[in-house]
């Protein structure tokens, strides 16, 4: 491990603590009363805080990065937020010493000398609770659910979230011993690390099968570090079905760090884990990288250490001039910051290198610096060893294992020597310390590499040879041979290659070349050498000759296969490259370096991590082929290629009278029948004739007749058959069609194959050409269960432009949804509709393009209808709204108005469903309001363009009134309010209204006002004074229900001012029609309530409260008043007592009585369908007859509807059509 300084900085002040915000790239400091925020990539000082009057010495971020929190001398906790603004401060009795937020709740614990506190941003109150010692730190569990807080009198207390004591540990230094440190470990994935261990010093070696490693972000690295002495014991095969019935427990560990210079772990229950690691110095701080793998101790030996998980010393990360009070890892990396006593500031990068070893298919690595796994490249099985110590060095050979650790170097060695065996056990240890470069494991030998020099050591620990370089010593492998008399390949920086043998003290230069080594293996002939150079050039020699035989850039690793001597690989730039004798190399993606060849199987290292790669053989044995070297491809092949590979290899063998390759091959296969092999050389030579005689003798018929089709002699292939299997005469006449077919005879094709019954190869030739008499014969011809033919009949009936027959086919085999698609794809409607009427659940497939159809060709109306029928209400609704739109946009009122109705009753048809029912009540509404206002505007809009118009003043009067009384809330689009006004002005003073013609020219003057209408409007403001300041009082509106006058312009609107009566209109001349709205009595269905107004009961005859006295000279009327009348009765003609502008509206509610005493010519009924309900309205004036539409419920008087309906023919609100019934 190297620890690189990536800045430095220096405060004025002692850096008690420091925190990091969670994404990393800020940091916190606290640096006497001031907070300084650093920039963590460059150590750019961002801002220095000032909130505290004391020094601080606690800071802590929380875990979602929103807020973060100080505490200082000056007794005050102050939260502030990620943008640096303090929004909260509270205080305790004493300083505050320690601050920590919950990683699960961001619940902030603040600990002070006498008390601690718990805050959160939901609750308003620091809830508070006394310790009886002094708080120097404090740690929340990874879950957020416990609190641990260290005290000065060496006590460490579990609390809850709360703030309830659950458990209480006491350390045995007690007040000597201060606790000045603690942290839980963040990740709960190491919890299967403290099973079995009840031994701590025991090194041991755990073996499972299918061993899953623990992800771990920083990986191992090469550096010294002081570690204590492991007594041996024998290897455990790790227990499967071992477990811990306090697992739980151990998912939260407690690393303790306190003065009396001990470092400690405890489970959440109390219990410790192992014994006291002693640390020779006062510890001032203790943190966990983010995933709880390496622990970080900084304090009185001014230095921070990096220790493992369980507290073995790796190494220093930086010394410092001052005790080391705060240091953290910023989140999810591998940089490390130190806070120190003289306001130092340090920010390291901590590089870790791979320390592993490889030999064949066993591959031997680091990991979490203190064990070795051991994987099998090929079974994938693997094995831990853990060493209790740094782990410097590793190497592995055969069944040889080393591992350099600080002070020794273990040997281990396998337990039998099955290829497949994985369990290791100690063999020899060298105690003694060793410094070296490289380190290489024979089978009775150690080499180490010293710079320029290398040292052969017995597993004793004696050194028996040594050899001195000219140059430093770049690489080092072990080419094999007898145990103790092992070869080693070296390669030099000055580009030399040696070969050592253990054995010998002599070197024997192998070639030199003029730049450096970088990588090397020799061939498993040892007849060549490949060599991978500074340059990333490989470069390939024959050792014999010294000879160059090729080179290829672009490479930083190279192998040779051990099991064929002409083939290598090497990687480089994102690529493997296969490279077969002097071919060109084969190329495929590949991220890493290649270490070993096997076979088809190469061994890669990516990362930190070794896999196999199987690669198929083809592409080189291709290049073998194409150059008639059959032997080689051989070679080739039987490492690894496909059946189709195979065969390949057999064919071109026989072609090129290889007959060897080719009987090795099919031998390869497992075919031994001599006389198939002489039939396909009888084949290959010509001899067609004796090669079916052959391959029928070998019960090979088939490829007899294969050859003879192959070959178009379809004659000599019949008489081979004679009166055979119909089936391969069936076959035979096929491949003959497919030959007509081929040779472009087209027509003979066809013929053979309708023989053959091959019917859809027939169908498509005859589609392709167009012969559309052969494909009606063809159809014709088939039975209507041959599906698919009779299908491809119809897809090119209607390629070729003849429904007819495609709708005969369809028919044919009753396919009637095609069918329909064909109609409608042919637009033959008429067809498609009488199809859907015998079919209903055809319809949205027909009516859903017809109204596609309909709105393509500008049928919009049309097109709402075909939606309507298609059941896609959604579509329907959308076209009318774009209708409508559109009609207001173009200044078509009166088409607006009809669409906006048919819009709402659309909406009411929908409401039906009762998950809709409230929204399309609501549109309903809303649309038939929009469609009366567009019904009105219509009328103002023509006065204001036109130059005559068709309306009397009297309705261009109340229609101007009725607008202006509906306009209380926005004005809809398209609607003005300056041309309602200006109608209105201009009709008040024709009929005599001039108080409220003045109104109206008054709020024009408020309006912008087109050109063409200033002149007039100006003119006859000034004009209207000069009349008088009262309006007609015979155009006074008229309540029907209370008898009361309503001014002309009304504040509720078209309400009574008295009752709040709605006024009912007639929907041409917009008079106030005498009608009254009343309401059923609850119980009263609407059944009932027509039924009881049919009856027509006979009224009460009213009496007479008069009474008429005749004396001698005088006549006198009397009242009495003891007489009751029926009339009381009635709520139309009860006594109405309504105070004006004040009172609620009440509308009129009648009972049975009531409605028997109703004629039904006085009672008009609005029949809406459900979920509205009926409306009635009762006459006051039964003999002036009133109509209403049956359709839209509009009402009118009856002599201008009946005009209306003869001009028009039809409604003219709802456009129903006088002799429509259905509407």
């Amino acid at each position: 491990m190297r620890a690189v300084l990536t800045w430095r900085d220096k405060a004025e002040q002692c850096i008690y603590d420091l925190a990091f915000k969670p994404d990393g790239n800020q940091l916190i400091l606290a640096a006497g009363n001031r907070l300084l925020v650093y920039d963590t990539s460059d150590g750019t000082l961002l801002q220095s805080l000032k909130g505290h009057k004391d020094t601080v010495y606690c800071v802590a971020y929380a875990k979602d990065g929103k807020r973060f929190a100080s505490g200082s001398a000056d007794k005050s906790v102050i939260i502030w937020t990620s943008k640096l603004e303090g929004i909260l401060k509270y205080t305790h009795n004493d300083s505050i010493q320690s601050v920590s937020y919950n990683p699960a709740t961001h619940q902030l614990a603040s600990c002070s000398s006498n008390d601690f506190g718990l805050w959160s941003p939901e609750q308003k109150s620091v809830s508070k609770h006394k310790s009886s010692s002094k708080i120097t730190c404090c740690s929340w569990t990874n879950d957020g659910q416990y609190l641990a807080l260290g005290m000065f009198n060496g006590i460490i207390s579990l609390r809850n979230k709360n703030g309830e004591e659950k458990v209480k540990i006491e350390r045995p230094g007690g007040s000597l011993s201060p606790i000045w440190s603690i942290c839980w470990n963040p990740s709960s994935r190491w919890e299967s690390f403290w099973m079995n261990r009840e031994n701590e010093d025991a090194e041991e070696v755990i073996v499972n099968r299918y061993f899953q490693e623990i992800p771990s972000t920083l990986k191992s690295a090469v550096y010294s570090s002081q570690g204590s002495e492991a007594e041996e014991e024998e290897p455990e095969e790790e227990d499967d079905s071992l477990r811990d019935d306090n697992l739980e427990e151990r998912n939260d560990i407690l690393a303790v760090a306190d003065w009396g210079q001990k470092l400690s772990f405890y489970q959440l229950s109390g219990k410790q884990i192992g014994k006291d690691r002693p640390l020779n110095f006062d510890p001032c701080c203790i943190s966990y990288f983010t995933k709880g793998e390496y622990i970080l101790l900084g304090g009185s030996d001014k230095q921070v250490s990096l220790f493992t998980k369980d507290g073995v010393r790796l190494g220093t990360v930086g010394e410092q001039n001052s005790w080391v009070w705060t240091c953290k890892v910023k989140p999810d990396s591998n940089y490390v910051v130190v806070g120190c006593q003289d306001g130092t500031i340090s920010f390291y990068q901590l590089i870790f290198s791979t320390v592993h070893g490889l030999y064949k298919d066993r591959y031997a690595y680091r990991d979490s610096m203190t064990d070795v796994i051991v994987q099998h490249l090929i079974t994938e099985q693997k094995v831990r060893i853990k060493c209790r110590e740094l782990v410097k060095k590793i190497a592995i050979y055969k069944n040889r294992l080393a591992i350099q650790v600080p002070e020794k170097i273990i040997i281990y060695e396998l337990y039998s020597d099955d290829s497949s065996d994985m369990r290791y056990r100690v063999k020899e240890k060298i105690v003694k310390k060793f410094e070296c470069n490289l380190l290489v494991v024979c089978s009775d030998h150690i080499i180490l590499c010293q710079e320029k020099r290398l040292q052969c050591l017995s597993f004793s620990g004696v050194k028996e040879r040594e050899w001195q370089m000219e140059s430093l010593i770049r690489y080092i492998k072990v080419i094999g041979g007898p145990p103790g008399r092992e070869g080693l390949l070296v390669g030099l920086k000055n580009g030399q290659i040696l070969k050592i043998f253990v054995d010998n003290l002599f070197a024997i230069v192998l070639l030199k070349q003029a730049t450096a080594v970088r990588c090397l293996d020799m061939s498993a002939s040892r007849k060549k050498l490949a060599v991978v150079d500074e340059n990333d050039t490989c470069l390939v020699y024959d050792i014999h000759t010294k000879e160059l035989l090729f080179q290829e850039p672009n490479a930083n690793s190279v192998a040779w296969n051990t099991q064929c001597e002409d083939m290598l690989c090497f990687s480089g730039g994102g690529y493997l490259n296969i490279k077969a004798s002097t071919f060109p190399v084969h190329q495929q993606k590949l991220q890493g370096f290649v270490v070993g060849y096997n076979g088809s199987k190469i061994f890669c290292l990516h990362a930190f991590s070794i896999s196999a790669v199987e690669v198929p053989q083809s592409a080189p044995m291709y290049q073998y082929l194409e150059r008639k070297m059959f032997k080689e491809a051989y070679q080739i092949a039987c490492l690894g290629v496909t059946d189709t590979d195979w065969r390949e290899l057999a064919m071109e063998a026989l072609e090129g009278l290889e007959f060897e390759t080719a009987k090795k091959e099919r031998k390869k296969q497992g075919e031994t029948n001599n006389d198939l092999f002489l039939a396909d050389v009888f084949a290959y030579q010509g001899k067609f004739h004796e090669a079916a005689k052959l391959y029928k003798r070998s019960g090979h018929e088939n490829l007899a007749l294969d050859m003879y089709t192959d070959l178009r002699m379809f004659e000599y292939a019949k008489d081979f058959l004679g009166s055979g299997d119909p089936k391969e005469t069936k076959m035979l006449i096929t491949k003959q069609a497919d030959w007509a077919r081929n040779i472009n005879e087209p027509k003979a094709a066809v013929e053979m194959y309708i023989s053959a019954g091959e019917h859809v190869k027939a169908i498509e030739i005859s589609g392709d050409h167009g012969w559309i008499d052969m494909l009606i014969d063809i159809a014709r011809k088939l039975d209507k269960a041959e599906r698919e033919p009779l299908l491809m009949c119809a897809h090119y009936f209607k390629k070729l432009d003849n429904p007819g027959y495609a709708a005969e086919t369809y028919l044919k085999i009753g396919d009637l949804k095609s069918l329909v698609q064909l109609h409608v794809e042919t637009q033959h409607w008429d067809e498609a509709f009488a199809l859907g009427e015998k079919h209903p659940e055809f319809k949205e497939d027909i009516y859903m393009p017809y109204a596609q159809w309909l709105a393509e060709n500008d049928r919009f109306e049309e097109a709402q209808k075909a939606f309507h029928k298609a059941g896609r209400q959604g579509e329907a609704v959308r076209v009318l709204e774009q209708l409508s739109n559109n009609a207001v946009v173009e200044n078509r009122f009166n088409d607006a108005a009809y669409y906006y109705w048919m819009l709402s009753m659309q909406c009411l048809n929908i409401a039906q469903d009762p998950a809709q029912k409230d929204t399309m009540l609501n549109k309903f509404h809303h649309f038939q309001h929009l469609a009366e206002l567009y019904h009105c505007y219509h009328a103002i809009h023509r006065y204001t363009e036109e130059p005559f118009s068709s309306h009397r003043p009297e309705t261009l009067f109340n229609i101007s009134r009725f607008l202006l009384h509906s306009l209380t809330k926005d004005t809809p689009l398209g609607i003005s309010k300056v041309r309602t006004l200006f109608t209105l002005a201009k009709q008040s003073r024709a009929l005599g209204a001039y108080k409220l013609a003045r109104h109206a020219y008054d709020q024009l003057r408020g309006l912008y006002v087109p050109a063409r209408f200033q002149k007039s409007i100006e003119l006859d403001s000034l004009t209207i004074r000069s009349q008088p300041f009262h309006d007609n009082e015979e155009l006074v509106p008229l309540c029907y229900r209370c008898s009361t006058n309503n001014p002309l312009l009304n504040n509720l609107g078209n309400v009574c001012i008295n009752c709040r009566q709605p006024f009912v209109f007639s929907a041409s001349s917009y008079e106030v029609l005498h009608l009254v709205e009343f309401y059923l009595e609850e119980g009263i269905t609407d059944e009932e309530a027509v039924s009881l107004i049919d009856l027509e009961a006979p009224r009460h005859k009213r009496e007479n409260k008069w009474q008429e006295i005749t004396g001698n000279n005088s006549q006198t009327l009397r009242l009495d008043e003891t007489m009751n009348s029926m009339g009381d009765d009635d709520p139309f003609t009860a006594k109405l007592s309504f105070e004006q502008g004040g009172s609620e509206f009440v509308p009129v509610v009648v009972n049975r009585s009531v409605l028997r005493s109703m004629s039904r010519r006085e009672v008009l009924i609005k029949r809406w369908p459900l979920p509205l309900q009926w409306q009635y309205f009762r006459s006051f004036l039964p003999d002036a007859s009133i109509t209403m539409c049956p359709s839209c419920f509009q009402m009118f008087h009856s002599e201008d509807y009946e005009l209306l309906v003869l001009q028009h023919t039809h409604c003219p609100y709802c456009r129903r059509h006088i002799d429509d019934p259905s509407r």
